[in-house]
């Protein structure tokens, strides 16, 4: 039989510098998932490094390396949260149906709205951003940042349809689409102790729909 090739250290090489990086990033990927859980049970104050490190089934070393204190990691965390939570039992799908019954096609994409912000990881993580204000008013810039600009996105998309319809008025679609938003992600929160309590399946639909006409009779045709 013939001799097999032998091995060529530089490609062996070449794809042990590429396996480098992807564990490394698979590493950081998980200490942000075990902070994130760790800072959203203990709070900031709370949380220490090395329960963050066991449970990430890393080294408190490693921890710092990648994120240099507490502090920054913490940081890093709630950055990172809009894509670490996962999504919710109601996930937005886009675009936003368009059934000819504005009343309708709103409160339905209200109850995922609310679904989406009562969420237990969701509510613990807006909780914890209140909290920390003082101490890291930054939070406030990365809450608006981290905020689902896809929900937004669409609900502007459908408010500038529905004027271009004639539907309804609505000269600002993006102001509309943050104000329906804002009032339901509020009345979500104080009728639930800002996620602490439950709220009745009944009064996800309720509330959408309440919400619902607000914002269409703001935006009712003359």
């Amino acid at each position: 039989m013939p001799d097999s090739p032998a091995p060529d250290p530089a490609a062996s090489g070449a794809a042990a510098s590429a396996a480098r990086p992807r564990r490394s990033e698979a590493k950081r990927d998980a200490i942000l998932r075990a902070a994130l859980t760790v800072f959203l049970r203990e709070g900031f104050a709370g949380a220490s490094v090395d329960t963050v490190a066991a449970t990430a089934g890393v080294g408190k070393q490693t921890v710092y390396a990648h994120f240099g204190d507490k502090e920054k990691l913490f940081l890093a965390a709630a950055q990172a949260a809009g894509g670490l939570l996962g999504d919710t039992p109601d996930a937005w799908q886009s675009p936003l149906p368009a059934t000819g019954d504005p009343r309708a096609d709103l409160t339905a994409a209200g109850v995922r709205i609310l679904r989406a912000v009562l969420a237990p990881d969701a509510a613990a993580l807006h909780r914890m951003t209140i909290a920390e204000l003082a101490r890291h008013p930054e939070l406030q810039r990365l809450w608006r940042e981290t905020a689902p600009r896809g929900t937004l996105d669409d609900l502007t998309a459908y408010f500038a349809e529905r004027d271009r319809a004639g539907d309804l008025d609505v000269p600002e679609p993006a102001l509309a689409a943050r104000q329906f938003a804002l009032l339901l992600a509020t009345e979500g929160r104080v009728r639930t102790l800002h996620g602490t309590q439950p709220l009745p399946d009944a009064d996800y639909a309720r509330i959408a729909a309440e919400t619902a006409d607000l914002i269409l009779r703001a935006h009712r045709r003359t």
